[in-house]
């Protein structure tokens, strides 16, 4: 009977998971490693290359003192190599994540740029500038530092709140379009209407 193989590369459901905290030993591992990362490239401006090199110095070396304590024990170690191997299922699942993703992406802003909702726009527009602004300060590391440990607190802390969050979201959007209505009806159509008036009496002059 074959065994049913499953990949160690994480996928979509994986990372939610740990977003989440539904795994903790891995949510864990992911802010401990992100940490160390930043603290190290960041903190003490170790380079990259050095960093990587110590990694896998240290994995390549417990594995061999792992391999040889097990055979000095007169045990099998076990194949890790069909562990890491990247089946063809997990490949096709991984491009069609990024394929997705990529295509979200171009969807959503040609979903913004069409949109007739106008606090849509205003939302996305300080969203961005708001981006531009803080990458003025932050380099690329830090602000995917600042990604993850984000991401591992707002994505726990929305979904625990999620009702409470919408309700807020859509008394704001209620407040909006209150504002909107008012400042149209007071300012626009006024301005509209002055601005039809003197198109008329210019044309009746004009005519006269």
């Amino acid at each position: 009977m074959s065994e049913t193989y499953q990949s160690p590369l994480p996928t979509s459901d994986t990372l939610r998971d740990m977003f989440l905290w539904k795994k903790k030993k891995q949510s864990v591992l992911v802010l401990l490693i992100a940490t160390a990362t930043w603290v190290l490239l960041e903190v003490y401006h170790f380079n990259f290359l050095t960093v990587f090199s110590w990694a896998a110095m240290f994995i390549v070396t417990s594995l061999f003192l792992w391999g040889n304590v097990l055979r000095i024990f007169k045990k099998e170690p076990p194949n890790l190599l069909r562990k890491l191997e990247v089946t063809e299922e997990t490949a096709l699942e991984m491009g069609n994540t990024v394929r997705a993703w990529i295509e979200g992406g171009i969807r959503w802003m040609f979903r913004v740029a069409a949109e007739r909702e106008w606090f849509v726009f205003a939302r996305t527009a300080a969203g961005l500038w708001l981006l531009s602004r803080v990458g003025r300060y932050l380099d690329l590391l830090t602000f995917l530092y600042t990604g993850i440990i984000m991401g591992m607190t707002i994505l726990v802390i929305y979904t625990r709140y999620k009702e409470n969050l919408k309700r807020s979201e859509e008394w704001v959007k209620a407040q909006a379009r209150s504002y909107y209505d008012m400042v149209d009806e007071k300012v626009v159509k006024k301005i509209k209407n002055k601005v039809t008036v003197t198109e008329e009496n210019y044309k009746n002059k004009k005519v006269e």
